[in-house]
């Protein structure tokens, strides 16, 4: 199974408050931080929403 590492690479400041709370429930708070999830539908979805601020990476487990 595959993992998504995920990283904030721009700043969520004035940007919509959906998308700051997308950001929030995904884990990440500062720039440059980042964390690891799992692969599926539900994180896809959050990630299409917040392409143009993180950077991802496929990761074996």
């Amino acid at each position: 199974m595959m993992d998504l590492k995920i990283t904030l690479i721009k700043s969520v400041a004035h940007r919509l408050p959906k998308q700051r709370k997308i950001v929030k429930a995904l884990g990440l708070g500062k720039v440059n931080s980042t964390v690891v999830l799992p692969d599926n539908a539900a994180t896809r979805g959050a990630l299409l929403k917040i392409a143009h601020l993180i950077s991802v990476e496929e990761v074996n487990k």
